[in-house]
């Protein structure tokens, strides 16, 4: 008979990934290998003295996660990429990938196996990347509104000097006057088109689940806007109902989406008017609204909104273009995520969207 223990030990010796048996009757490690020393510094011949500090090291927001995925396996499944972190003694955060089986002998013996993989750097690398990405859109998006202002008076300005100067009937002055104002919207165009090309591409890349705290992201997404009120002359607000709200999603493309739906809110919203984010949670899901004072949705448009090239598509208060793709790929990303978008709005009240996740950890 072959022997497979043997044939994977070499494997196991040299890997990086930690490969351990546990036998729970016993509450004991049978065998952890060598990667357990780099992981934790300490001799691997002392993993059942250690266990009890490393549990106390679980970070305090991934206790309850923890033990929810522990009750998962105990009743007999595979638990694959579950993510924790251990909050040391000085401060440092260390993340850790785990997978897990449960396996039952013949004779009632009961043994957990598995492997655990130290990804702090590539999570620190991930952070960082998604850091900017959040960055970089919420940029683009002040930035295409910035921009866009100017491009919308010159235009206004050439009409208004057009309508002036219709008596002269100077063909010349009026041709230039017409290149003004189509130049103008050209370029108003071109800076919108190059951000839903933006978010239209990023759109198109599969999921990548993850366990994040969906308050510090969204705060993280509000504070660019936050920085740039005076420019954009709005108001934004961030009302979190907890101090932290835990959610297995798609970060970037979730940011993507309420960056999306604040740039609505601002290309509808008039000089002065306010634009709110908020987010809840029940036992089962989270709730993400963002709501705005602008100048809202006529009725009869609600039915089509979230349709693709929606006949619901309308120039923003200076002129800024749509696709009428925008809100057919945030329900798009939304439901990929087993959620739900709704739309309530009011003209010349307001707007708001509310967005409806299931929270994706185990029970």
């Amino acid at each position: 008979m072959v022997d497979f223990v043997a044939l994977f030990r070499p494997l196991a010796e040299r890997s990086q990934l930690l490969y351990y048996i546990y036998h729970l009757e016993t509450r004991r490690f049978l065998y952890v290998s060598p990667a357990y020393e780099t992981i934790t510094s300490r001799p691997a011949a002392a993993v059942n003295d250690d266990l009890p500090d490393l549990l106390a090291l679980v970070h305090p927001d991934d206790k309850a996660y923890a033990d929810g995925c522990l009750r998962h396996l105990l009743r007999g499944s595979f638990l694959e990429d579950v993510e924790l972190r251990l909050l040391h003694p000085d401060g440092r955060i260390q993340w850790l990938c785990c997978t897990a089986a449960r396996v039952s002998e013949a004779d009632g013996r009961t043994y957990l196996s598995g492997t655990i993989q130290d990804t702090t750097s590539a999570r620190e690398y991930r952070e960082n990347a998604d850091r900017f990405n959040k960055k970089k859109n919420a940029t683009l998006e002040i930035l295409s509104h910035d921009l866009a202002g100017p491009f919308v008076m010159m235009q206004q300005l050439a009409e208004f000097v057009g309508e002036k100067v219709v008596p002269l009937q100077d063909e010349m002055l009026d041709g230039m006057l017409r290149v003004m104002k189509n130049t103008c919207q050209d370029s108003v165009t071109l800076i919108r088109d190059f951000v839903d090309n933006e978010f239209m591409e990023s759109a198109n890349v599969d999921l990548k689940i993850e366990r994040v705290d969906l308050v510090a992201e969204l705060r993280e997404v509000l504070e660019e806007y936050q920085r740039s009120e005076v420019n954009l002359a709005k108001n934004f607000l961030f009302r979190p109902a907890s101090p932290r709200i835990y959610v297995e999603l798609d970060n970037n493309k979730v940011m993507q989406v309420i960056n999306n739906l604040v740039s609505n809110a601002i290309k509808f919203t008039p000089d002065g008017g306010r634009i709110e984010v908020s987010v809840a949670e029940e036992p089962s899901r989270v709730l993400i609204t963002v709501a705005d004072s602008g100048i809202g949705i006529p009725e009869h448009l609600m039915p089509v909104l979230f349709e693709r090239f929606t006949p619901a598509r309308r120039p923003g208060l200076r002129g800024e273009k749509t696709t009428g793709l925008g809100m057919s790929i945030i329900k798009s990303i939304v439901e990929l995520h087993k959620g739900r978008i709704q739309c309530q709005s009011v003209e010349n009240q307001g707007t708001t969207f509310t967005i409806e996740l299931p929270r994706g950890e185990p029970a």
